[in-house]
């Protein structure tokens, strides 16, 4: 399948917020990106046994498991907000509360290997939306949570939202 490349967004196709997800993604392009660092995402998981990916790192925080299932539904619902914006639907698309996702999301309750697997596939789809768009259909913008995003943006967003979350289980869960 051939890709098209997502360069990086403008300041003005991505709330604030965001900046800080897009920007510790390194690459030139965002579906580069995607293909590749989720080899390194599930490196680091494949070295997590049950009874540490069932911990915290400190009360109130989510679970390891619910780390990984929280990657998995945030990354669904940024690739589905994606693929309505680049068909130039113009319905604003509420937001999700990851707090109750992660909650409810029963994660805790499945091996890690299968949340693992899980977000491979999201990710393996996610990369075939992308990679599959026209570059004028990335250039186009949507409504989400009132705020307005463009379609690579949310590429990009996803990229650097998995990067985040993985220095989290490194830095304050202490998996290497």
């Amino acid at each position: 399948m051939p890709f098209t490349t997502l360069a990086r967004p403008t300041a003005e196709e991505h709330a604030p917020y965001y900046g800080r997800y897009i920007a510790l993604v390194k690459s030139a392009d965002a579906v580069e990106a995607l293909i590749t660092q989720i080899d390194d995402t599930s490196s680091l998981l494949e070295r997590v046994d049950e009874q540490r990916a069932a911990s915290r790192y400190a009360p109130g925080k989510w679970s390891v498991k619910q780390v990984v299932g929280h990657l998995v539904d945030a990354e669904r619902v940024f690739a589905y907000r994606a693929m309505r914006f680049a068909r130039a639907d113009q319905t604003e698309l509420p937001g999700f509360e990851e707090n109750d996702y992660a909650e409810n999301g029963g994660f805790d309750d499945r091996p890690l290997a299968d949340l693992a697997l899980e977000l491979r596939a999201v990710r393996a789809a996610s990369i075939a939306l992308f990679g599959s768009l026209a570059p004028e259909a990335t250039l186009r913008h949507g409504t989400a949570n009132g705020t307005p995003m463009s379609v690579r943006a949310l590429a990009w967003t996803i990229a650097g939202h998995e990067l985040h979350h993985r220095s989290v289980l490194i830095d304050r869960y202490g998996i290497k």
